[in-house]
């Protein structure tokens, strides 16, 4: 089972994206959904988590540009990126971990210039 994830892309600092993440839904509805990035040279990082019943966490260094919602109808998370700098390029990642296992995507590459 592999989350899809869908949107990035290159944009110009000041920019906006919106990436999504595509998962079925035995292991969407009830599970907290996670996006993650990996700049080069970087560790993997959390950005920010949504929980199956809405509750948002995010790093302080996205806190009040990104946005996570989710559609449990449609088995589909969002990461709506705002106010986009250059130390936000990185490819980004959603995950779901449930306690059978712990599902990835295989990333999206979202590139912001100067």
């Amino acid at each position: 089972v592999q989350l899809v994830e869908s949107g990035g892309g290159s944009v110009q600092a000041g920019g906006s994206l919106r990436l999504s993440c595509a998962a079925p839904g035995n292991i969407f509805r009830f599970n907290k959904l996670g996006w993650y990035r990996q700049a080069p040279g970087k560790q993997r990082e959390l950005v920010a988590t949504i929980s199956s019943t809405g509750t948002t966490y995010y790093a302080d260094s996205v806190k009040g540009r990104f946005t996570c919602s989710r559609d449990n109808a449609e088995n589909t998370g969002y990461l709506q990126m705002n106010s986009l700098k250059p130390g936000d390029t990185a490819v980004y990642y959603c995950n779901i971990a449930t306690i059978i296992d712990n599902y990835w995507g295989a990333g999206t590459q979202v590139t912001v210039s100067s």
